[in-house]
């Protein structure tokens, strides 16, 4: 009786049909591959990334700061109200409305200005709409879905580039440096940051396995979404330079990464610049609104001078944010040199170093350093070189410090004590 019961395979056994066996057997290997490679340093992110976020809001809710402020910059109803103000406020006005040639006056807040939705790049506000549209959610819900799910892609990119230049330890460590780095408050936010990393690290690991097809085509679509894709199409270029140089792989391949990378953000510029009327419209507009332009670092020279010398008479004068971008800058020369003993590729150095200039050569708000250094992925690698070498349970105790930390000094120091 046993055997002949055994003999009956139940739905469970049935074997899949032939023409289902393949793609889908296919499908499910594919995840477990997929998970087991990227699977530790997935978790290694979401679980930094996730006590730094539930720190940054019990921060929030205890100060009730947010509840007296106007909704646009930093206020509401409740917590959540805030991942959704300053620059996400315009973003979100992008996703309902797209953009309007001509300049707003704004009132209500620190300064009453006019201002353009068409200095914020068009790529994350059209994944608002889409997402938006698909799920039924508000620009607001959209928003955030679309920050979480490519913070962890920007994870996956950072985690693919540092194992192959480090090892896979190193690059499960440099996953979850992310999570914690002065300014990832903002990468569950309303923000388009997440984003450009996630399109940013993965153009540089299609470089370094000299897909250029990809490479090229990641870097235009990263130019749709922040001016700063400049530097990242400049290392492509430098990446592709050596190899038509080398004759590694062709000349057409990268040939056309180079050619194809830096049209994403001229033609977004040039579109800009030919709705608003003036071909220096949109720095124009960036110089007049934002106060945001490019000075050869005299601004920067000035906040620093100030911050050392305990005088605050620079335009955006936020202390308790300017001290810590002033630590982070402080800190730089000691990551680019341990970055440069590490011996990257070149094109990583080039990249890293364009950012840099860019950032600290600008007039802006200077406590935003630390958030607009966050592309600047490449300086996790020296991080992550020194913290592998630590035991399971020792690098718990230092990333998890940082997590709590983090909650402070690259979340509520942005989103309440200054402008993120």
């Amino acid at each position: 009786m046993a055997m002949a019961a055994r003999s009956e395979p139940d739905v469970a056994e049935r074997p899949e049909s032939p023409a289902e066996a393949g793609p889908a057997r296919d499908a499910r290997a594919w995840f477990r591959a997929v998970l087991r490679e990227y699977g530790p340093a997935l978790a290694a992110f979401g679980a930094a990334r996730l006590i730094a976020f539930a720190s940054f809001m019990w921060l929030l809710s205890a100060s009730g700061d947010y509840a007296t402020k106007h909704p646009r910059f930093g206020g509401g109803k409740h917590v959540w109200d805030v991942l959704g103000s300053w620059d996400g406020w315009w973003y979100q006005q992008v996703a309902q409305n797209g953009y309007h040639p001509q300049l707003v006056r704004t009132n209500g807040g620190p300064w009453a200005i006019e201002q353009n939705s068409v200095a914020f790049f068009p790529l994350y506000p059209g994944l608002i709409k889409m997402v938006s549209t698909v799920t039924g959610l508000g620009t607001f819900g959209a928003g955030i879905l679309v920050s979480v799910v490519t913070s962890f892609v920007a994870a996956a990119g950072i985690y693919a580039v540092t194992k192959l230049l480090l090892g896979r330890r190193a690059g499960i460590v440099a996953a979850a440096v992310w999570a914690v780095f002065p300014g990832s408050g903002i990468e569950w936010a309303v923000y388009s940051d997440s984003l450009f990393v996630a399109l940013a690290s993965w153009a540089c690991y299609f470089v370094l396995t000299r897909n250029w097809p990809a490479a090229g085509a990641t870097t235009f679509v990263a130019g749709l979404n922040r001016p700063t894709a400049a530097a990242l199409a400049a290392a492509v270029g430098v990446a592709a330079l050596i190899a038509l140089w080398k004759r590694q792989d062709g000349i057409l391949r990268p040939l056309s990464a180079m050619v194809l990378a830096p049209l994403g953000f001229i033609g977004y510029l040039a579109w800009a610049n030919w709705r608003m009327g003036s071909p220096t419209a949109y720095f124009d507009l960036q110089r007049g609104a934002w106060l945001h332009f490019f000075d050869w670092g005299a601004h920067t020279r000035k906040v620093v001078t100030g911050l050392l010398f305990g005088h605050n008479d620079y335009v955006f004068a936020f202390l308790t944010e300017d001290l810590i971008a002033l630590f982070l800058v402080c800190c730089l020369p000691v990551l680019i040199f341990l970055l440069i003993r590490l011996r990257p590729p070149v094109f990583l150095l080039v990249y890293t170093g364009i950012t840099l200039v860019m950032v600290l050569g600008s007039q802006q708000i200077f406590g935003n350093t630390s958030r607009y250094l966050l592309p600047c992925f490449p300086l996790f690698l020296p991080i992550a070189a020194g913290l592998q070498r630590l035991s399971r349970s020792s690098l718990a105790v230092v990333l998890g410090t940082f997590a709590v930390t983090s909650g402070w000094y690259a979340g509520y120091a942005l989103f309440e004590l200054g402008v993120p």
